[in-house]
């Protein structure tokens, strides 16, 4: 029984230890980060408000500038190859989609990014490895024009969508195409398989890259369904006829990453600023917005008219080893 008491004891000790050598340390990295600085982000969310809104949080907190530069994700995969090729560089972390970031940790382009004290607590399915965190996802559901679809008429799932009954009423993002279609259509051919996609192929849809505008279209009553709309999107419609639904399956999503590029001049200031991002005060920046977030806690202090939408079941995404074989095979059943 001593043995057992003494073993608990020294566990115990070996644990509060390493605690206090562990915040110990992360105070060095803080202020070594600020006397660094600055840090250089690259971002492939181009124009994304809550990017730029959670940057001025962490310069307000920690006096160290962020310089943002943004970028298509494939661009930003094509800079950083050029940069570190002629050894230059110049980036410190990068935001960008799981795609990307999968294709650039295969390229060599990446480093560990260090321990992260926020990098705990995760929402399954999300995890982090060794060079990616994920920091928040961006779900796919249904648009719904409110007048012309009754509440409890929408599609409950999305196997409902080749009901004769929506044959030539469904915009849909090109599935033909890298973007929402082709994600759209990956997971819902793993879940459903090819004969729900040879079925929806006789629904006549509307294909169309202009998000945007599609948007609208539903809206004003052209059309009763848009599909795969974006939450994000969703939220910046308020006080139009339109209503966001995620059918019972859950939904397709796109993961989006913290890297830490290879050889970052700024060292500290990347690993503070990758720790901040997974803080709840940026977490939340992401929930209201739209985006779902990676850790525990935070949708259920989300703003309320938010918090329902943030409660989806991720269905699924892309896998960039099979992008090819699945746009061909979209091209086939959805011929052109």
């Amino acid at each position: 029984m001593k043995k057992l008491l003494r073993s608990i004891v020294l566990t115990l000790g070996s644990a509060v230890l390493a605690t206090s050598a562990y915040a110990q340390n992360w105070e060095q990295v803080t202020a070594a980060a600020k006397k660094e600085g600055s840090v250089v982000m690259y971002s492939a969310a181009v124009g994304a408000p809550t990017v730029k809104e959670i940057n001025r949080l962490f310069e307000a907190k920690y006096g160290i500038r962020v310089q943002l530069l943004e970028a298509r994700a494939s661009e930003l995969r094509e800079r950083v190859r050029a940069e570190q090729s002629a050894g230059r560089f110049l980036g410190d972390v990068m935001y960008n989609g799981s795609t990307t970031t999968d294709l650039m940790q295969r390229d060599g382009a990446l480093q560990a990014v260090g321990q992260l004290p926020a990098a705990s607590n995760f929402v399954a399915p999300w995890q982090a490895d060794e060079t990616r965190t994920p920091i928040n996802a961006l779900c796919y559901g249904l648009l719904v024009n409110n007048n012309l679809v009754k509440p409890g008429e929408e599609p409950k799932s999305w196997k409902d969508l080749a009901n004769p009954k929506w044959q030539g009423k469904i915009i849909s993002d090109d599935v033909r195409a890298l973007g929402g279609g082709s994600i759209f259509f990956f997971v819902t051919h793993e879940a459903f398989g090819s004969d729900y996609h040879k079925a929806l192929a006789k629904q006549n849809l509307h294909f169309s890259r202009d998000i945007r505008n599609e948007e609208r279209r539903v809206a004003r009553g052209e059309y009763p369904l848009y599909m795969p709309e974006v939450l994000p999107y969703f939220l910046q419609l308020k006080g139009l006829p339109v209503r966001f639904v995620v059918p019972q399956e859950g939904c397709p999503y796109v993961r989006f990453d913290m890297t830490r590029l290879k050889s970052s001049p700024h060292p500290n200031a990347a690993q503070l600023l990758s720790n901040f991002y997974l803080e709840k005060e940026a977490q939340l920046v992401f929930a209201n917005a739209g985006f779902n977030p990676v850790k525990q806690g935070v949708v259920e202090a989300a703003a309320p008219e938010v918090r329902d939408l943030l409660k989806t079941k991720p269905m699924g995404t892309s896998n960039v080893d099979r992008q090819a074989e699945m746009l061909e095979l979209a091209n086939q059943i959805y011929k052109r």
